[in-house]
């Protein structure tokens, strides 16, 4: 079941206009306040910059945002990089562009038009993503299904991870909510019946989208 959209992983990148010198760090975040540390973190690094603009959505329908201007003219830089993260339809991300005045007024238009742009820019260093709702199955089974359990994984319907191997082999199976009760029929035809089942756990999964 599809959750949100919101970005990989961790993502920057640089613009520079009139000499000014645009960073962008787009952040996937879990909460609102992890983003606010996030930010809080980024302005703490970069405590040298003229200006640290973060811009925050979180919550699956985008209940929770807010942005700064820090310093800059009033609604010409956090707004309108929080304008395109809610636009571009992504939540749980924190996005902080640092900038170093280049010593050339850019206006209340070049400012918004160049912070938007190197937003859009880390955004698309980090990459969107659906986050999805999944399971994560978690079984014991002799090692004589493992190669063709791995090679059944290789097709792409799911994933195994936190294997973990002794008399016998332990394995969490990672799949998508609606695949789950496929992924149970198969373990039991697989293993004859003998994969004993030992847990069943919500989780999401990230699945990167080609733009």
């Amino acid at each position: 079941m599809h959750l949100y959209d919101s970005i990989y992983k961790y993502g920057e990148a640089e613009y520079i206009v009139e000499k000014s010198r645009f960073i962008a760090h787009a952040m996937p975040v879990e909460s609102f306040e992890a983003a606010k540390a996030y930010a809080a973190e980024i302005k703490a690094e970069y405590r040298d910059a003229t200006h640290n603009v973060p811009a925050i959505v979180c919550g699956s329908g985008q209940e929770y945002q807010w942005a700064s201007d820090d310093g800059e003219p009033s609604g010409t830089s956090g707004l309108p990089v929080l304008k395109l993260i809610s636009s571009e339809g992504l939540t749980n991300i924190a996005v902080v562009v640092t900038r170093y005045f280049g010593g050339i007024k850019l206006g209340t238009g070049g400012l918004a038009r160049a912070y938007t742009a190197a937003a859009k820019l880390g955004i698309e260093a980090a990459g969107v993503c659906e986050v999805m709702e999944s399971r994560l199955l978690t079984y014991r089974f002799d090692y004589s299904y493992l190669t063709k359990l791995q090679n059944l994984a290789g097709e792409g319907r799911f994933e195994i991870s936190d294997t973990e191997y002794s008399d016998t082999v332990k394995a969490g199976i990672s799949c998508l909510s609606e695949d789950a009760e496929d992924i149970k029929e198969l373990m039991n035809n697989l293993t004859n019946g003998q994969a004993v089942f030992l847990e069943e756990l919500c989780n999401t999964i990230k699945i990167k989208k080609s733009r």
